[in-house]
């Protein structure tokens, strides 16, 4: 889902884990850390593993050894804005923009099977 630069990230959170199936495990950032997202998680019997932010006042269960996986997204992101036509936004359009990514997402994901070619 594309949204706009200045919409905060927790705000399409609960539109985007839909489809999340029963059982999975949601790996967030501090930025997702709020109990309605946590709800909704909940409700569709899967487990939020998001770290909590400093002014927290009720303590949750979380793990950062499983945190550690979520730094694969973080990787994904940190090689897509490499390419400029991305990081700065170059296409106005919400379908432009997303066609671009899924290229790049394409090209990344070549260049990682290179090695076993």
């Amino acid at each position: 889902m594309l949204t706009a630069g200045q919409m905060s990230d927790i705000a399409s959170a609960a539109d985007l884990i839909t489809d999340l199936p029963e059982g999975a495990m949601l790996l967030a950032d501090k930025g997702y850390d709020a109990n309605a997202l946590r709800t909704v998680v909940t409700e569709r019997k899967a487990w939020a593993n998001i770290p909590p932010k400093a002014n927290r006042k009720d303590p949750i269960c979380f793990s950062p050894f499983l945190y550690k996986a979520r730094n694969l997204v973080e990787r994904f992101f940190n090689k897509a804005k490499q390419f400029r036509r991305i990081a700065t936004r170059y296409d106005k359009l919400a379908e432009n923009y997303l066609a671009a990514l899924k290229l790049v997402t394409i090209r990344i994901w070549l260049r990682g099977n290179e090695s076993t070619s």
